[in-house]
């Protein structure tokens, strides 16, 4: 797993503080077409390109369900992850919110504030972050989500 290592005693550190992805991350036609798959849900606006074009998005558009699953990808890069850590999980969202489609072949990359820190036992740790997926070249994002991660640790 990718991410900086922070002691435990010093996440608080990173409470508030903005992190940017400098990597952004192009989602392609090939790609909404095997999540469609995965998931079953085809919808012309998602895998007919001809369609498409004929809506106001004037191509194909990712699932939003796409692009959240790309959150764990797309926060590799900034993630925040606690010293001595032998497994993360996803936790849960507080909430998520689809703002601007993604459509074919944009790039889009994350940003994140952590929130909160948690230690519901001697060897778990809960981050809750404010993640952001933007689209390159548009003002307005991709999707928010309250994001939260437990990391198991060794101690």
């Amino acid at each position: 797993m990718k991410g900086q290592a922070v002691p435990v005693d010093r996440l608080s550190n990173f409470i508030g503080r903005r992190r940017v992805s400098e990597e952004w991350f192009r989602v392609t036609q090939q790609r909404i077409d095997l999540f469609a798959d995965a998931t079953l849900d085809h919808q012309f606006i998602h895998v007919d390109p001809g369609r498409a074009a004929r809506t106001p998005f004037g191509g194909t558009v990712a699932h939003g369900f796409l692009t959240l699953s790309l959150l764990p990808r797309l926060m590799e890069p900034i993630q925040i992850l606690p010293e001595n850590l032998v497994f993360a999980i996803n936790y849960g969202l507080n909430r998520v919110r689809f703002l601007n489609p993604v459509t074919v072949d944009s790039e889009i990359r994350a940003t994140a504030t952590l929130l909160e820190i948690a230690e519901p036992a001697p060897d778990r740790i809960t981050l809750t972050t404010d993640v952001t997926v933007e689209i390159r070249g548009r003002d307005k994002p991709a999707m928010a989500a309250e994001s939260l991660a437990m990391f198991v640790l060794s101690r």
